[in-house]
């Protein structure tokens, strides 16, 4: 299988046509109807009318046949994008990812199904559970830094993903309402923060024993307690 780069830089048949006087505004058009994009059907269809039309003005054809082959190869990328299956093109660097993005537009976290998380975005099934596991408990994540401090995402690869994703609901959360706390609060805070006895005692006693929680994820497998038991500190 090829790597997303590969295909991406691939240079299809039709390209080559380009460099036919005429003809090549014709091959434009073929791949505008095949990428559904109409404004290439548009560009092919003025090179091809306008090569007919001074097509004994050596200059001026010279001039469109340039033009052409630029435009051509210029669409090669999109083009490669707009044809490709979904989930074939996983993002291999921050570039890549915005131009997919550009083209195939971005994916809701808080929606995607673990089937895009991990062949649309390239998240090892690991990272995929994780999201989908906050999914199913009503956890809505608000920004790309919980990614990596709730679901456990490396942020190297956060970062090569992030021009992918968006969140359905984007407000910030408050300082003072990071799930960093849990880290810190005792037994009765987290009670009084409207916790049972049980779920709190087990959060902390947990954390004393093999330190602080790295993520929100983490405190679930860590202590096995459902989420929606200490959501609200969350």
């Amino acid at each position: 299988m090829l790597s997303t780069s590969s295909l991406l830089n691939k240079t299809p048949q039709w390209v080559w046509w380009s460099f036919f006087p005429g003809l090549g505004g014709l091959v434009i058009v073929y791949a505008g109807f095949k990428a559904k994009t109409p404004l290439w059907i548009a560009w092919g269809l003025g090179f091809f009318v306008i090569s007919f039309t001074f097509n004994q003005w050596l200059g001026i054809s010279w001039i469109i046949l340039i033009g052409q082959v630029v435009l051509a190869f210029a669409i090669k990328k999109e083009y490669n994008i707009k044809i490709s299956p979904r989930g074939s093109l996983i993002p291999e660097d921050v570039e890549t990812a915005e131009l997919i993005a550009k083209v195939k537009g971005t994916i809701d976290i808080n929606t995607c199904s673990k089937n895009d998380m991990v062949k649309v975005l390239g998240l090892p099934i690991v990272y995929a559970n994780n999201i989908e596991s906050l999914q199913n408990e009503g956890y809505v994540l608000t920004h790309l830094e919980e990614l990596s401090e709730i679901a456990g995402i490396p942020e190297n690869q956060l970062k090569k993903i992030a021009p992918l994703i968006h969140f359905c609901y984007d407000d910030k959360l408050e300082t003072h309402l990071s799930w960093r706390r849990i880290n810190v609060l005792s037994v009765e805070d987290l009670i009084l923060l409207g916790l049972s006895q049980k779920v709190a005692q087990k959060i902390v006693s947990e954390r004393k024993k093999k330190g602080d929680y790295k993520s929100v994820i983490e405190v679930k497998q860590r202590t096995g307690l459902p989420f929606h038991s200490y959501r609200q500190i969350i």
